[in-house]
């Protein structure tokens, strides 16, 4: 089942991910992403859903666990309107983060903390 936004309405996505405004201390809402995987034989990045984070900073519902399968994604977070939106500069237009998976039964949790001149992700769980 999908959303207006083309995501997944499954509560049981095995990928999420969760954007902090540390430069505000609060959950990062309204920041748009992308996700895709990368397509191996053609080496092409097929998006898979776009969307934006809620109030909690939170996009629930990227993929479906059927969707999910083993190999490397990309997501993209749009920083540069988010920061622009409070009329400040940012040092990063977009982040992307690109990542592998290999065991794709597993869950998976990305992170950003983002301030205008860092970001951190790292692995969660």
């Amino acid at each position: 089942m999908w959303n207006s936004k083309g995501m997944s309405t499954s509560p049981d996505s095995p990928l999420t991910t969760h954007v902090l405004d540390t430069s505000l201390g609060t959950p990062a809402v309204g920041l748009m992403l992308q996700l895709a995987r990368l397509e191996e034989s053609s080496k092409k990045w097929i998006e898979l859903t776009t969307g934006s984070t809620n109030a909690d900073g939170r996009c629930p519902g990227l993929l479906s666990p059927m969707q999910f399968t083993a190999g490397t994604y990309k997501m993209r977070f749009e920083t540069g309107d988010y920061w622009q939106q409070f009329k400040m500069m940012s040092f990063y237009p977009y982040v992307e983060i690109v990542f592998t998976i290999t065991v794709p039964n597993q869950k998976y949790h990305v992170p950003l903390l983002l301030s205008p001149f860092s970001y951190t992700t790292y692995r969660g769980s």
